[in-house]
């Protein structure tokens, strides 16, 4: 049979199949050629002659090249015959140029491969915990060399953070401990009615907002907002080389990067804390006066003789340590950003994550630390 337009004549013996090109094999007739050559069989012997082929580009040889790979990779055979000199040079270029595919190793198994794979990856965690501590060291001396010598402390830089981290941030602190006041009120409501004592419900949300969920959460929507801005401001700077700009000038990226923004967060967390603490306390007792028609002033009551102040105390002590920990793993996080940009969604994303799994940690940490002293 044969195709007038791709020139391509074929014959078929009980021995063999013939196939016979015509004068031009080139990029306007490969699409074409290589649907023809898709439909040949692969399990028998092929011969294809090119004694009339005159025309011949690289496009042409890699489609060649691709239809005796298959055959021969199915266990049949490919014989070109009649071939010109020419032709077979660039055949067997285009076929040396072809890249192979690397065969992929056996998999490994065995107790001796999972103990590898979990020593790698405590090994990775003990060197990026080393990484953070190395930070954190690095902050404290040259919040050290800050105070000896205030001349050098970047006020202005101290102030626009605060402003970022602090007061931009007052909203949405603000309306989830409302809605967290809210719903304690509804949840505890509905557990403490079926034993007459409704009155508790101030104690409850007085007690869970004070002494943990008010900062926490403080916390956690802080590391997702705070942390992923470090990361991105310092990781671009960083691909843009701007962080060597600044040691060719003299100036210790630590001291004006890193400085500013974690002090701002030390200054800025408990105060959001504490608004956090009041709009929780809010929305407990507008639930509480709706579903339980607990007054105010009712409320108010049994708050100050309830709630010892000591519960303030154990949740507005944590927030300089989770300010510190949440800067420190957004400026980590920033400093190890390479030249592209995925490398620069990476490493954001993977601060917000270190930032709200080390604030969680270092809250239980303090639960068993004040519940050991009696707090």
């Amino acid at each position: 049979m044969a195709d007038e337009d791709i020139r391509i004549e074929r014959r078929d013996t009980p021995a063999e199949t013939s196939l016979t090109l015509g004068e031009e094999l080139t990029v306007h007739q490969v699409t074409r050629v290589r649907a023809r050559f898709a439909s040949l069989a692969a399990d028998g012997p092929l011969v294809v002659d090119l004694g009339a082929l005159r025309r011949l580009d690289t496009a042409g040889a890699w489609a060649l090249s691709e239809l005796r790979r298959r055959i021969e990779a199915a266990g049949g055979s490919v014989r070109l015959e009649n071939a010109a000199p020419d032709v077979e040079m660039l055949l067997d270029a285009v076929a040396a140029a072809t890249p192979q595919p690397e065969p992929k190793p056996a998999a490994r198994r065995g107790l001796a491969v999972r103990l590898e794979t979990i020593g790698r990856a405590v090994t990775r965690g003990a060197l990026f915990g080393v990484g953070l501590t190395g930070y954190l060291g690095l902050f404290l001396v040259r919040l050290g060399q800050v105070l000896r010598h205030p001349g050098r402390f970047r006020l202005t830089a101290l102030v626009a953070h605060c402003e970022d981290v602090g007061f931009r941030a007052v909203p949405i602190v603000a309306v989830m401990a409302f809605l967290i006041g809210v719903v304690l009120a509804f949840q505890g409501a509905a557990q403490l009615r079926q034993f007459g004592a409704e009155v508790f419900v101030v104690d409850l949300i007085a007690i869970s907002i004070l002494r943990e969920l008010g900062i926490l959460l403080t916390a956690i929507i802080v590391a997702g907002r705070t942390a992923s801005s470090f990361t991105a401001a310092i990781g671009s700077m960083k691909m843009r080389e701007e962080i060597d700009a600044m040691r060719t000038l003299g100036l210790d990226p630590a001291a004006v990067l890193f400085v500013p923004r974690i002090l701002a967060l030390i200054l800025m967390l408990p105060i959001l804390g504490l608004i956090a603490n009041l709009a929780g306390l809010f929305g407990g007792a507008l639930m509480s006066w709706i579903e339980l028609g607990i007054s105010p002033s009712m409320f108010r009551t049994r708050l100050i003789e309830g709630t010892d102040v000591s519960h303030v105390f154990v949740g507005l002590v944590k927030a300089p340590v989770f300010a510190v920990i949440i800067g420190v793993v957004g400026c980590h996080a920033g400093m190890r950003v390479q030249s592209n940009a995925e490398s620069l969604g990476r490493m954001t994303s993977s601060a917000v994550v270190t930032a709200i799994f080390a604030v969680i940690l270092a809250d239980a940490l303090f639960s068993v630390f004040f519940a050991e002293v009696g707090l």
